[in-house]
């Protein structure tokens, strides 16, 4: 079987290794020239963590980790407010990690036989018969078994084969940022911890890098759900008079290419694939920044869908059978988000105190994690159990089928 894979973000590196280390054919399709730097720290954790662990890649992964001992909530002048520790989210293993990082790894780690093209994307799909023809913007035509479309959510997949971006976008009212910056004086006062403006409608986090390199993150409310044209500007407007230091950090915004930003939105589709092309990770279930947890179910999505085309009689059955397993636990996790959004960052004074206060009764024995994680955007559950036992990955996860050609 051939494969063609759009986005080699961490669904897509996922999904390559897994087919290739099955026996399948893949050529991985990324648009950028090159692997991005910008993105998120990331708290690694449940069913993304259980698939790197049965790859063999969980060493690799742990060694670039970059452990948080908390995240604190602090007021305009610094002072801490509140406290979530990694105890407080989930009772599981956590790693805190750089996104680009862990597409690192993955990336390193794909088999040789994975053909990796960076700078090119698809700009037509035709299906014919039990295969779909590629046509790439440099000119190149691809046929292959299967067009997967992991290219986040802004896929150009779901764009040519389901259809205008608009009629999936679910935006939730935020904008988010990321960028990075140098300043030995932030980066001293944030080293080993995430620090967060305990702030209302918007919120600007802090965490340090290796020398004296700082990342900066935020999320704000706004009704309008398109993307400025300049996101520097916008950044600067949209944190501007929040104390503590993020006025530095402001005057050290580089310039708008080196700056992550998006609207904080979910993809949603009343199917996940049509004849011989199936979407994966953001392009077809974003959970959201709101909701946490968006690499990890990606990751485990794509080794399921790996998986089910391995030991599933046809193609046709084992996208079914993909969807069927895991649509319910990428439409909880959805569900949870949409929940919690107007929790995530407070719009008001009284929804501030009251996270505050939470926040500090949930260090206490009797109160649950999950009050924690409703609060900061995580869920405590593993994918795994969602949906009934094996849901998020194969029963026998790392082992396959002794004496079977799983593509034959």
């Amino acid at each position: 079987m051939k494969v063609v894979v759009c986005g080699a973000g961490l669904t897509g590196l996922t999904l390559a290794n897994r087919v290739s280390t099955l026996g399948g054919e893949v050529v991985l399709l990324e648009r950028a020239p090159a692997p991005r730097h910008q993105g998120y720290m990331i708290d690694f954790f449940g069913p993304g963590h259980e698939a790197v662990e049965a790859m063999g890649l969980l060493p690799a992964v742990e060694a670039v980790a970059r452990p948080l001992a908390e995240a604190d909530f602090v007021d305009e002048r610094g002072r801490r407010r509140a406290t979530v520790r990694p105890g407080q989210i989930t009772r599981g293993p956590l790693l805190n990690l750089l996104r680009p990082d862990l597409e690192r790894v993955l990336r390193e780690h794909l088999p040789p036989a994975v053909d990796l093209r960076f700078g090119t994307g698809p700009v037509a799909v035709d299906e014919h018969g039990d295969g779909v023809r590629v046509t790439l913007d440099d000119g190149t035509v691809l046929d292959a078994d299967l067009l997967v479309g992991a290219d986040g959510i802004h896929s150009t997949v779901r764009r040519l084969v389901f259809g205008p971006e608009e009629r999936f976008l679910r935006p939730l009212g935020f904008h988010t940022a990321a960028f990075a910056f140098e300043s030995p004086r932030i980066h001293a006062q944030v080293r080993g911890r995430a620090c967060l403006t305990d702030t209302v409608d918007r919120q600007m986090g802090f965490y340090a890098l290796d020398g004296d390199r700082v990342v900066a993150f935020g999320v704000h409310r706004t009704p309008d759900p398109d993307l400025p044209e300049d996101p520097r500007t916008a950044v600067r407007d949209a944190y501007r008079g929040l104390g503590w230091v993020v006025p530095e950090a402001l005057d050290r915004c580089p310039p708008p290419s080196e700056i992550y930003y998006d609207r904080v939105a979910q993809t949603v589709l009343p199917r996940w694939h049509r004849g011989r092309v199936v979407l994966a990770g953001d392009a077809c279930y974003a959970v959201s920044l709101v909701a946490g947890q968006g690499a990890s179910l990606g990751i485990a999505g794509a080794y399921l869908l790996a998986d089910q085309l391995a030991h599933t009689l046809s193609v046709e059955d084992a996208l079914a059978r993909y969807e069927q397993l895991w649509r319910p636990v990428a439409e909880e996790k959805q569900r949870v988000g949409r929940s919690g959004a107007g929790r995530f960052v407070p719009a008001t004074k009284r929804q501030l105190w009251i996270r505050r206060s939470v926040l500090r009764l949930s260090r206490l024995p009797l109160i649950d994690r999950s009050v924690t994680a409703a609060l900061t955007g995580h869920s405590r559950r593993s994918a795994r159990h969602s949906t009934g036992p094996g849901a998020a990955l194969p029963p026998d996860p790392g082992k396959e089928r002794a004496g079977k050609d799983p593509w034959n």
